[in-house]
């Protein structure tokens, strides 16, 4: 029989370093010597604490606002200002990020910081900015659809939505609030929903080109092709530069049979965006099937 030796291990203890200065220290305790466990027995298992046992919790950090100190009074906004007209939007975010910390309900700095994280596309600090503004102004419909925006932006589908019926709640005639709330029900792919709330804001304003847009790929999305036709025409005249809308007629020309009318829409959205590479796609496709057919 072989003899085996069992080793027995100790664990290294792990500080974790605040930045702040640290507590006054206890007062030392006599160290009491753990009983040995017998050779060969099991290491007794070790109880976690009670979660928060003797300890205070740490503050609730806000993610938007950025700590500082300074004495007296200084501007933060007047140096966002000018750091924003020198170009640099980092260093101008940051400084409305120090005013929201002087000042949580500070709105002009709230708005400040919410415009300054979308150039900076930071569209998740833009969307609590935009939060912010909306809880300190209930009745006012315009920061809830602004956050609505910079969650569909930051991919928050369902915080959007949310944002969005907040809106429509605050003010149910403004079609901006229903725009936004399309846009989040057709990114979740919920048709029915979206083609409604496109619809109703099309309603409000019936020259609003892009919920017009919106509301047509939708139907195309929905397979209501002819549908998709008419609104996407009057999306092309009230948007006439706008080369996804002309693309986004050209399918809706396409599926309906209306081959010669859908190249035109491709040609078009083509020229007006080189770079469009549907636009360009669906151009080069349908030339090649004219060619094939010896139609064109």
């Amino acid at each position: 029989m072989r003899t085996h030796l069992l080793l027995t291990c100790c664990a290294a203890a792990l500080a974790l370093c605040a930045c702040q200065d640290p507590p006054p220290a206890s007062p030392a305790r006599p160290s009491v010597a753990a009983p040995r466990a017998p050779l060969g027995a099991p290491a007794p298992l070790a109880l976690a604490p009670d979660a928060g046992a003797g300890e205070e919790a740490a503050p609730e950090v806000d993610p938007l606002a950025l700590e500082h100190s300074h004495v007296g009074d200084v501007d933060h906004l007047g140096r966002a200002d000018r750091l924003r007209e020198e170009g640099d939007v980092m260093g101008a975010l940051a400084e409305a990020r120090r005013a929201v910390a002087d000042d949580p309900e500070d709105e002009d700095a709230l708005a400040e910081a919410a415009r300054l994280a979308s150039l900076a596309e930071r569209m998740d600090l833009a969307a609590l900015a935009w939060g912010r503004l909306a809880q300190l102004e209930p009745d006012d419909a315009a920061p809830a659809i602004r956050q609505a925006r910079a969650l569909l932006a930051s991919g928050e589908l369902a915080s959007a939505e949310d944002a969005a019926k907040d809106a429509i709640a605050r003010d149910p005639q403004d079609p901006e609030a229903y725009q936004v709330a399309g846009r989040a029900y057709l990114a979740q792919d919920q048709l029915a929903g979206a083609i409604s709330m496109f619809e109703q804001a099309v309603s409000l304003d019936p020259e609003h080109g892009y919920a017009l847009n919106n509301l047509g790929f939708a139907y195309l999305r929905a397979s209501r092709n002819e549908e998709a036709v008419q609104v996407l025409e009057r999306a092309a005249d009230l948007l006439p530069t706008i080369a996804f809308v002309h693309n986004n007629l050209g399918v809706a020309l396409e599926r309906t049979g209306r081959l010669d009318e859908a190249r035109g829409a491709y040609g078009l959205a083509s020229s007006l965006s080189p770079k469009y590479v549907k636009a360009q796609v669906n151009r080069a496709r349908m030339q090649r099937t004219a060619s094939a057919e010896g139609t064109e």
